[in-house]
């Protein structure tokens, strides 16, 4: 197969590390070529803390999704997340110098950069600056205004901020394991392109991903991102829980919530029984199912009762605000039993488990339409629209730089070719080299 032709997206997560292989087919449906995943070692509620064992955990997972596909892995996009993310709101104005020209791309790149040069307190840096909707002299409530005119143009932005140093970290991660970093993106909001319909981000729909090590919430509304957030708590603390509720070693927690596991602790009878064998010679311990969900459920409705202020905090319970297609839960921790009752009788919102299998080609495998791997396929989806991007524009440029030198009256001039290539770049790739070249300074 010819190089080029596939993208990867890596999810390093706080239990596993995800590398996802796949190339869009003839039909715009995604093919997954090859997954690998590894255990993952040294990472902490979805930030790096053990550099050598997470580069030794990457490379495990991309060899093994190497052997699965036959190819050979470059450039990676990664997705970052981890309780030092944060989000603000901005609002940030540019007064145009001549109002009769049309507003254009340049001056939503001006207006976008501006935001970026925002001061923020020590160590963080500004991940996506993303606009919600823009005003044009005053006139509000406009989503697209290019074409129009008008001397100023204000924008309210959601701006995600997330602490220098982590980021630092993924990246020599990822350089340390011999791969290149493509691109950057936040683990919400790569969730969110796997598992929602365009119809659900109108609606309004809150996103809620459970991880090992985090829950990550995303909110959409008209079709834009309104509101996201980090919950430092996830399904290793369920584990957690139940290791020290049970006094049993981990490994036997984590299978117990998985096959027995249930968040509503109704469902079971006094004298439904597991028994767990004992630690070298020692005799078995008989656990209750009532109690272990009884555990399971005081911490689910913790972390749901923490997701829930955050999507009141958006203002959810305002009429113009509403969230009408209501919550979609994914990642490891939505397959847990009754997870989605329970969702529905602490937030009254319609709730749904959400499988990233809508964007993938029919013949992919069972394993990766699980929730499990919601991110993962985002991350690899933002790296095929990444290389599509990055094909058509040059493509673009080529063609729209032989016109120009046609109509210049010099043919073949490449200083013109040159010129157009610079103008013809979006805000994302804008913000990709930003951070490559802070990376870089920062080595």
């Amino acid at each position: 197969m010819e190089q080029g032709k596939y993208s990867v997206g890596l999810d390093i997560g706080t239990t596993k590390i995800v590398a996802i292989i796949g190339r869009e087919n003839e039909y715009g449906k995604i093919e997954v070529l090859g997954i690998g995943k590894s255990k993952s070692l040294g990472v902490h509620r979805g930030v790096v803390n053990n550099i050598t064992q997470t580069i030794k955990s990457i490379q495990q997972a991309v060899e093994e999704a190497e052997v699965n596909s036959g190819l050979k892995i470059g450039s990676v996009v990664v997705g970052i997340a981890g309780q030092h993310i944060r989000s603000l709101h901005h609002s940030d104005y540019i007064t145009r110098a001549d109002s009769e020209e049309v507003i254009n791309e340049d001056d939503l790149d001006k207006l976008c950069n501006q935001v970026y040069k925002l001061v923020m307190l020590p160590g963080e840096e500004i991940i996506h600056v993303l606009p919600q909707e823009y005003k044009v002299d005053g006139q509000a409530e406009i989503k697209q205004p290019i074409g129009m005119y008008g001397g100023r143009l204000e924008a309210n932005f959601h701006v995600v901020v997330g602490q220098v140093s982590s980021i630092k970290n993924v990246a020599r991660c990822i350089k340390s394991a011999g791969l290149d970093l493509g691109n950057i993106t936040l683990e919400p909001l790569a969730s969110s392109e796997a598992v929602l319909s365009q119809e659900e981000k109108e609606a309004g729909v809150a996103l809620i991903d459970i991880g090992g090590g985090t829950t990550d919430l995303a909110i959409f509304k008209d079709g834009i991102i309104r509101h996201t957030a980090v919950i430092p708590f996830g399904g290793g603390v369920i584990t957690e829980d139940i290791k020290e509720g049970c006094s049993i070693i981990e490994k036997q927690a984590e299978l117990l919530k998985m096959k027995f596991g249930s968040a509503w602790p109704g469902e079971n009878k006094d004298n439904e029984i597991v028994s767990i064998p004992g630690l070298r010679g020692r005799e078995p311990k008989e656990i209750t199912l009532k109690n272990l969900s009884k555990i399971i459920h005081a911490r689910v409705v913790e972390i749901i009762e923490q997701v829930y202020v955050e999507i009141k905090n958006y203002g959810h319970e305002e009429q113009k605000k509403k969230l009408i297609a209501g919550i979609v839960l994914t990642g490891g921790g939505s397959q847990l039993k009754h997870l989605k009752q329970l969702v529905e009788y602490i937030t009254g919102m319609d709730t749904r488990i959400g499988y990233p299998n809508e964007h993938l080609a029919g013949d992919s495998d069972e394993a990766v339409a699980s929730p499990l791997y919601a991110t993962a396929v985002g991350l690899l989806m933002n790296a095929i629209r990444n290389e599509g991007k990055e094909q058509t524009t040059e493509e673009e440029e080529m063609e729209f730089a032989e016109e120009e030198a046609v109509l210049a009256g010099h043919e073949g001039d490449t200083q013109t070719a040159s010129k157009v290539r610079k103008e013809r770049k979006s805000v994302f790739d804008k913000w990709s080299e930003k951070l490559k070249d802070f990376l870089d300074n920062a080595e």
